[in-house]
């Protein structure tokens, strides 16, 4: 195993569990890193199954068990350096939790830092967009979803999980991959042409490029991990079935690095099962595989 994550032993493990988390085990200092990790531990507004709040630990402690070199691009992202930020803990309400999120990525962007956000539920996303829209000129949003969410409010709150969308759509242009489930209230909101549904492109790769066409030159992309069929991604608050493979979402990341500027993501919505940690460590793995096409990859 490389020397940046931890051993496979037990006692390693345990010791990474005690200790505070950081992403890969790495504990390179603020100053000399590139990337700052940003977990944000909320589920305050999911509607069905909890337990999101738990899913940056889990990752992160999964990304304790991976392997630092990447065998597709050659490379080790890690060098450039990745530093774990203290967990975003505003928990008083979605809006609170949205504005303490965009303060937190704002001081970052401002420190030339690229901010990855580990959720945590969707509505983690709403303080990050807002941040980085106000730092990157013409500025457009890539979401990897089964939902659209759209919905201009949702249980009382304009910031709920189911509204994510709606919130970025205000600010810039979105395009919107494997689509699967949406409630028909949603549908006057769905920007023509915009949207890639699940069932048009599950069997052949003629979207991609279609998908980079319609991006702006900045590109920031939000993961909503139930876009992987749940035979792979069980681990969400909302799975559902007829979703993508691990190597078509990564064919497009891949493809949106080449040739538009990634400006920063998040990966949301694990919800960690104790019986199978298969879906922490794929999380965990696409958390590094962005990272690696943003940096390792030529723009």
């Amino acid at each position: 195993m490389d020397d940046g994550g931890c051993d496979s032993g037990a006692f390693v493990r345990l010791i990474c569990m005690v200790e505070k988390l950081n992403f890969c085990d790495l504990t390179q200092e603020y100053g000399d890193s590139n990337v700052v990790i940003v977990p944000v531990p909320y589920d305050g507004t999911s509607t069905w199954l909890k337990g999101a709040d738990k899913g940056p630990e889990a990752l992160i402690e999964a990304s304790c068990n991976m392997e630092l070199y990447d065998i597709e691009t050659d490379s080790q992202v890690y060098q450039r350096g990745i530093f774990t930020d203290e967990a975003v803990a505003e928990k008083f309400s979605p809006e609170k939790m949205a504005q303490a999120v965009e303060k937190r990525v704002k001081s970052h962007l401002d420190n030339g830092k690229f901010v990855a956000l580990i959720g945590g539920e969707h509505s983690v996303s709403v303080g990050a967009i807002a941040a980085h829209h106000k730092h990157f000129e013409k500025m457009s949003v890539l979401q990897f979803d089964a939902h659209t969410d759209l919905r201009e409010e949702y249980h009382g709150s304009a910031c709920n999980h189911a509204c994510v969308m709606a919130r970025a759509k205000k600010l810039c242009p979105i395009v919107q991959v494997g689509i699967r489930s949406m409630d028909i209230g949603e549908k006057a909101n769905i920007a023509a042409g915009q949207v890639f549904f699940a069932e048009k492109i599950h069997d052949n790769n003629d979207w991609v490029g279609q998908v980079v066409d319609k991006l702006t030159d900045n590109v920031y992309i939000t993961i909503d991990l139930d876009v992987f069929d749940s035979a792979i991604m069980p681990s969400t608050g909302t799975p559902e079935p007829g979703g993508l493979g691990w190597y078509q979402v990564l064919g497009m990341l891949r493809a949106v690095a080449e040739k538009k500027n990634i400006v920063g993501f998040d990966v949301v919505e694990l919800c960690p099962n104790k019986i199978n940690r298969g879906p922490d460590f794929l999380a965990a793995k696409l958390v590094y595989k962005v990272l690696t096409y943003k940096f390792q990859l030529k723009v």
